[in-house]
């Protein structure tokens, strides 16, 4: 009974969302992992983290129906890079897994990493660089991997390339200086030359970006959902859909 319930609430959501707006970009906090292991009595949080991850192909797949164009993933927080080694590298090597996956031949996605990659270890950035690269000419979605990611440091890391790039030209500070928008800034950011994020998602009952996206996030739509990730259902996706697509977006108020 329960899922006939299931199937019938999925496809009147599906009917409710015929002729709304859709968003082009959506980003999404995958948070909960830890809390879901807890909560399932699992011994090992790592166990929440794996089966985060196995829900990420299906959260493309519903994205990829919607006609959704790129997709944020904020997998790994700057905050999280101070871990001990012990927590940290069964997380990274889940990761790195999960980027393997996703750039299989047999998969669609365009990936990008993006982050403070610097501050990963040697052999975890070189395996996420060369697995994003094998999927450069894909045309399916483009899907962003923020690893390392903190919303401050991408803009102080946009405004340090910003300098130096001027710097290289022979441009003076005080040049610079009288020409400085927020375009010259959001060109060197993770994600230039994408859309920013319209909708942005975060699971788990937080109701906080945490610094996700924080430049590029000005003018989205949030949606907080009080399952955990590994929980995430079809249904979820859908609900935030239509929420999203009843907003009347008013931007710059």
């Amino acid at each position: 009974m329960r899922n006939v319930l299931y199937s019938v609430y999925e496809r009147n959501l599906h009917r409710q969302l015929a002729g709304a707006q859709r968003p082009r970009h959506v980003g999404v906090i995958l948070d909960g992992n830890r809390r879901w292991a807890r909560d399932a009595g699992l011994l090992d949080v790592n166990d929440g983290h794996r089966a985060g991850a196995s829900r990420i192909v299906d959260l493309l797949g519903w994205c990829g129906e919607a006609d959704v164009e790129v997709v944020t993933l904020w997998l790994l927080s700057t905050d999280n890079l101070t871990r001990p080694d012990n927590e940290l590298r069964p997380l990274l090597n889940i990761i790195v897994d999960v980027v393997d996956e996703l750039s299989a031949p047999e998969r669609p996605w365009r990936v990008r990493v993006v982050g403070a990659l610097d501050l990963l270890p040697g052999d975890v950035r070189e395996r996420l660089v060369s697995a994003a690269g094998r999927t450069e000419r894909r045309d399916g979605t483009q899907v962003n991997i923020a690893v390392g990611y903190g919303g401050r440091r991408e803009i102080a890391d946009a405004v340090r390339k910003l300098l130096l790039s001027h710097a290289e030209s022979g441009t003076s500070i005080e040049e610079l200086a009288e020409v400085l928008d927020v375009d010259h800034i959001a060109e060197h950011l993770y994600t230039s030359g994408q859309p920013d994020p319209d909708l942005v998602i975060r699971t788990s009952g937080e109701q906080r970006l945490s610094g996700f996206l924080l430049w590029q996030s000005a003018h989205s739509e949030f949606w907080f959902c009080e399952a955990y990730w590994p929980e995430f259902r079809r249904v979820d996706f859908l609900r935030a859909l239509r929420d999203y697509g009843i907003r009347h977006r008013r931007f710059g108020s």
